[in-house]
């Protein structure tokens, strides 16, 4: 495992983190008790949103800020009221932009877009050079719009500045880093940086491999998967038990990307099998986290209007470098239990009836984030999925999330866990 010495600090509102303490990362489950978790505070890049541009940065809506960060507040004092270690991504970007390598490499992405053109490239490569770590972080975040740069006779736009709308963004901005889970994945001591799907989101993983591979509290961190890879992406990746993952093919993940992610696992004898589970192709679905999410060892929180007909094609690893054998497929519950080594799974309902299980689905009521075992953080309006979730004995801490489902994610979307205890059966 990655065992570190830091000696920077957080503000309070980042966590508060002591680097003169050894970190070690390491998650091998979805439930065992969390230690530290990364998240993205809502900030300017929400702004950004219109309904012009909402669909294409893909969120349903256009949330209201202010409260966004007020219920974003609220879920990281949840977190840190269980004693859970809170790191935010803007504080980390600021810190990592301080080390000229870093700086280098994401000022050069931003400036190899093809839409800028020579001359409004070098008024960008201007304005971005003059930025302190942290105006540099938030510009990258937030992005940069047309009448935000300064131009003239001695700074010339050029013709593509000319040509664009004042409302076009010289730099796009990145709402929906807010979903931390997406762009990275720790799978025992080594981070997964995954391969996003939709344009809007592809530079996302920049700043989080960036990060990773700059920020003095990841230094000789391993990785297990690139951005540059087949599409594969964080929310369809669940750490059943240790040695097992379940990797959903859909809307985001190819079977590709499943293909990849398992040969990288296998190879890095960081799990024996993965369970590749086909879901639709539909906004609904996006990611498998969004039908399923583990909030015990032995329970999974699943969508019933699917549970009876989710598949699962069981890949083991091959043997002295033999190719991995696929099996199946067979009902997902069954391939799970057996890869887990378990009688059976107990499955909790979303909801209790077909059409408050389809409501409470949308609206993330799948979607939660296990800080121990029995223990859950999950949207307060999805009153029916909490109420099943109590009664089968798993406390659900609930927090408001009106304004931050906009973008269609839960507090396991939200949240990436870097630490958690290792499982112990």
């Amino acid at each position: 495992m990655n065992a570190i010495f830091i000696h920077t600090s957080f503000p309070e509102w980042c966590g508060s983190l002591s680097y003169a303490a050894k970190v070690t990362h390491y998650v091998d489950s979805e439930v065992a008790r969390l230690g530290t978790v990364l998240l993205h505070r809502p900030g300017p890049e929400l702004a950004r949103l219109t309904p012009r541009n909402n669909d294409s940065l893909l969120f349903d809506a256009i949330p209201w800020v202010g409260r966004a960060q007020e219920e974003h507040d609220a879920f990281a004092a949840a977190l840190r009221d269980r004693g859970v270690e809170v790191l935010y991504l803007a504080n980390l970007l600021a810190e990592t932009l301080a080390v000229p390598d870093a700086r280098a490499e994401l000022t050069e992405l931003v400036l190899r877009s093809p839409r800028l053109g020579d001359t409004l490239r070098r008024r960008v490569a201007d304005h971005l050079a003059y930025l302190d770590p942290a105006t540099l972080a938030d510009v990258l975040v937030a992005g940069l719009a047309h009448e935000e740069l300064r131009v003239g006779g001695d700074r010339p736009g050029g013709l593509v500045w000319t040509l664009m709308d004042r409302h076009d963004f010289v730099i796009d901005p990145l709402p929906n880093l807010l979903f931390t889970r997406d762009s990275s994945v720790w799978i025992g001591d080594r981070v997964g940086v995954t391969s996003l799907a939709m344009t809007a989101r592809r530079r996302e993983t920049s700043l989080t491999d960036a990060i990773y591979r700059h920020h003095p509290r990841f230094a000789g961190t391993e990785f297990v998967y690139h951005p540059e890879l087949e599409h594969l992406e964080g929310g369809d990746v669940l750490l059943l038990a240790p040695g097992v993952l379940a990797v959903g093919v859909g809307e985001r993940t190819t079977p590709a990307g499943a293909e990849r992610l398992a040969r990288q696992v296998f190879a890095a004898g960081l799990a024996h099998t993965i369970l590749v589970v086909p879901i639709a192709q539909e906004r609904a679905t996006m990611h498998l986290d969004t039908v399923c999410t583990m909030v015990d060892a032995d329970a999974v929180l699943m969508y019933p209007n699917i549970a009876s007909t989710l598949s699962a094609y069981t890949v083991i690893a091959g043997a002295d470098g033999d190719e991995p054998r696929v099996d199946g497929p067979a009902p997902f519950l069954r391939a799970a239990a057996d890869a887990m080594d378990l009688d059976q799974l107990r499955v909790i309902d979303t909801g209790l009836d077909p059409v408050t299980a389809e409501r409470e689905q949308w609206d993330d009521g799948n979607n939660t984030l296990a800080l121990a075992p029995r223990l859950c953080v999950g949207y307060e309006r999805n009153v029916e999925t909490n109420a099943q979730l109590e009664r089968a004995g798993i406390e659900v801490i609930a927090i408001a999330g009106s304004e931050l489902g906009s973008g269609r994610g839960g507090p396991r979307c939200m949240s990436c866990p870097l630490v958690r205890e290792p499982l112990r059966g």
